[in-house]
């Protein structure tokens, strides 16, 4: 099947980080004009890739309620354990309406920046055969840079859909994409369906 090693990561599309009403701002400000304009071009990604063949794993953010399994070693995890967020079986965790997994779909669990760290994304990739990746989420300076740097480092071809992508600014935003421009190919969604389709 076309495109069959080919996955995309779909990182942190969470009410916690993408709901107006959720508790973290570092993905999307609750006033950003763009919200909205992401979500769509992230829904876009994920629909135009399995139509296409490609694989969708969600990557989602979920601790223990108490923080027990959380080394609090950053500003960022501090700043989780004071609001209260990203606590396993809260509605913060659960996934943003129109991005939930479809059936097909495999879901991951991790607890840090890169989507490789303590989960069993590499396992998934490995049964899948995938040798590209394709990155897209919540937050462009974090989650999704912390994932390419650490796919790029074992050997992935990585794409980042820029246009599906959100951080706190636009300025930290196209920031984190040229920090990321010499690890990975950084396109908009409407390139890297192009690509699939081809």
């Amino acid at each position: 099947m076309p495109n069959s090693n080919i996955a995309v990561l779909a990182i942190h599309y969470q009410n916690e980080n993408c709901h107006p009403d959720g508790k973290i701002r570092v993905g999307i400000s609750a006033n950003a004009a763009w919200r909205w304009e992401r979500i769509r071009n992230a829904k876009r990604l994920l629909d135009g890739a399995r139509i296409n063949g490609a694989s969708i794993i969600h990557i989602r953010l979920a601790v223990t309620p108490d923080y027990s399994s959380v080394t609090a070693n950053t500003d960022l995890i501090r700043e989780w354990i004071t609001l209260e967020a990203w606590q396993e079986g809260t509605w913060g965790t659960k996934f943003l309406d129109s991005l939930e997994p479809e059936p097909e779909d495999f879901v991951v669990t991790h607890t840090r920046n890169s989507a490789f760290y303590n989960s069993c994304l590499s396992e998934i990739l490995f049964k899948l055969a995938c040798h590209k990746i394709i990155c897209a989420g919540v937050s462009t300076a974090y989650a999704v840079e912390g994932t390419v740097r650490h796919a790029a480092d074992i050997g992935y071809e990585v794409t980042v859909a820029a246009d599906a992508c959100s951080t706190a600014t636009q300025l930290q935003h196209e920031n984190a994409l040229a920090a990321m421009r010499p690890l990975a190919s950084i396109n908009t969604v409407d390139e890297i369906l192009a690509e699939l389709t081809a």
